[in-house]
């Protein structure tokens, strides 16, 4: 029976197994941009909302290297699998991520397919990671404010469910509330997989990606 390289070579790159074997879609000049979106500020820290900076400095912890403040954000950079993975946190606070944004992209000359947000929620489940190629804002406005300045939402996204436990009027203080101790018991393990999701994405075509953070759940 003959195998497509092309089809299991992925997956050997991601369990870092195999790189002898041939990818007619590498290339090993390939940069991304992944971004977390947050608010800076103490007061934001540990909050819902903020949970896309988590995820990125989860990935930069794990790649052992640091944030520096640079232009609109904090920003880092490693390389791994042949690819070249910059991490943004915006300091434009959250309903001016867009800016932040596009000037790295054009810093760095990204296109949209080599873009990845990071952002929280709240229509998705505690526990629960959705990795897509495209779609709506979802009602974030950090999703809203990219759209209107990239002129339109055809760029990846990682969303990581926050839940919606909370009383009706209470949805403000729950998304820029604190985790809660039985959230806390589960936090790492979350932010673990959405840094391995997010840096798959990456190293890895679109669908496996998807594949890898889709069927997670706590």
């Amino acid at each position: 029976m003959l195998i497509n390289c092309s089809i299991i070579a992925p997956f050997f790159r991601w369990l870092g197994l195999g790189n002898s074997i041939p990818d007619e879609n590498e290339n090993s000049d390939m940069k991304y941009l992944i971004v977390g979106l947050g608010n800076i500020g103490a007061e934001y820290d540990g909050t819902r909302h903020n949970v896309g900076f988590d995820v990125v400095d989860t990935m930069a912890k794990n790649a052992n290297t640091t944030f520096k403040i640079d232009t609109l954000g904090s920003v880092t950079e490693y390389k791994t699998k042949g690819r070249s993975i910059t991490l943004l946190k915006p300091n434009t606070y959250m309903n001016r991520s867009g800016k932040a944004v596009n000037y790295w992209m054009q810093k760095l000359k990204i296109n949209q397919s080599q873009l990845l947000i990071i952002l929280d929620d709240l229509n998705l489940d505690f526990g629960k990671l959705r990795l897509r190629g495209d779609g709506s804002d979802g009602g974030h406005n950090g999703l809203k404010d990219i759209n209107a300045v990239l002129g339109n939402q055809k760029y990846a996204r990682l969303r990581v469910g926050i839940g919606s436990d909370f009383r009706k009027g209470q949805q403000v203080n729950f998304v820029l509330g604190k985790w809660d101790s039985s959230e806390r018991e589960n936090l790492n393990q979350i932010l673990e997989h959405a840094a391995k999701s997010a840096e798959a994405f990456a190293t890895l075509q679109l669908k496996y990606a998807m594949e890898i953070t889709n069927s997670f759940k706590i």
